[in-house]
């Protein structure tokens, strides 16, 4: 285990509860998602989520390590809220189309992928994602795919 992800587990007496606060959660979660520690990072910026559940700042580091961990069921739960409290914010789209599209709900994530890009034009992943998900659906679409 890194020191940073002992760290992250690093708690005082009461409970198993992590030192600090949320603010200090947050910046040891984002440097343990900096180090590559997703999951622990995942843990630490759940609990931050619980205390400010009105953080979006909290809100969208949790979406990213819960994505980078592999949970991608809780990435797209956390990048749904994230985009419906934002409704501007292109990276809460695109991250939740991201998150759609592995999860083979093509369809909707091109519906999120394509306000990202529209928001965003000038960002040359959201338009590689989005021409990706709709070739996948095209082909899904076209006689003899199964």
């Amino acid at each position: 285990m890194s020191d940073s992800a002992r760290g992250a587990q690093s708690s005082d007496r009461a409970g198993g509860r992590p030192s600090g606060g949320p603010y200090e959660w947050l910046q040891r979660g984002l440097a343990l998602l900096a180090g590559g520690e997703a999951a622990a990072a995942a843990t630490l910026l759940s609990r931050a989520r619980a205390e400010e559940p009105g953080s979006t700042g909290v809100l969208e580091a949790l979406a990213r390590a819960q994505y980078d961990s592999g949970d991608l069921e809780g990435a797209a739960a956390s990048f749904r809220e994230l985009a419906v409290a934002r409704p501007a914010d292109d990276y809460a789209h695109f991250g939740l189309g991201l998150c759609l599209s592995r999860l083979g709900r093509f369809g909707l994530a091109a519906e999120h992928l394509a306000m990202a890009h529209a928001m965003r034009p000038d960002r040359p992943e959201y338009a590689d994602r989005l021409r990706q998900v709709r070739a996948t659906l095209a082909a899904r679409q076209s006689p003899g795919s199964t």
